[in-house]
């Protein structure tokens, strides 16, 4: 994977505003270009690639990317279901929740369905405790999950995808 042309523009804007020699404080939003760049995900060509435009050792972008839950260490669907598991979400029902969501899509944690549209993982809170159980799927949050809004929101995303 490499960046094209306007990206690498981005990279340099985002380490511009950094001071000299400080390259290294840019690298969790150009881990996020760099998942984006390629398809959701990063591996480790994609990592090694990010430390070679920052300067830094291979090693510090690994530990990173696989600290922050964010990051996708290994190919996911178009539809990523983070699913919270911390304590609020879990006496809400998410476990209940992600049994739901293996037994609907057919996958387990960290698999992608067959058509490559869906995939789910655990993370840690996400902010919106009083919401319980929830997911985020890209940008916005489910709240308040049920089976039933797992089911209108897949069915959602199927049609999204034309399906």
């Amino acid at each position: 994977m490499k960046f094209n042309e306007t990206e690498l523009k981005e990279v340099e804007r985002l380490v511009s505003r950094y001071p000299a020699g400080r390259q290294k404080s840019a690298l969790l939003p150009v881990l996020h270009l760099a998942q984006v760049a390629n398809g959701n995900w990063l591996d480790t060509e994609t990592m090694d690639y990010v430390a070679s435009l920052l300067s830094i050792t291979n090693i510090e972008v690994y530990e990173v990317a696989s600290f922050y839950s964010m990051f996708n260490l290994k190919p996911v669907g178009k539809y990523l279901f983070e699913v919270c598991q911390t304590g609020p979400c879990n006496i809400q029902g998410a476990k209940d929740i992600i049994a739901y969501i293996e037994k609907k899509l057919g996958v387990k944690e960290g698999e992608v369905t067959a058509d490559g549209l869906f995939s789910f993982k655990r993370v840690e809170c996400l902010g919106a405790c009083g919401y319980a159980p929830m997911l985020q799927l890209g940008e916005h949050f489910k709240e308040h999950l049920t089976p039933e809004k797992i089911d209108a929101i897949v069915d959602e995303h199927r049609k999204k995808a034309g399906l």
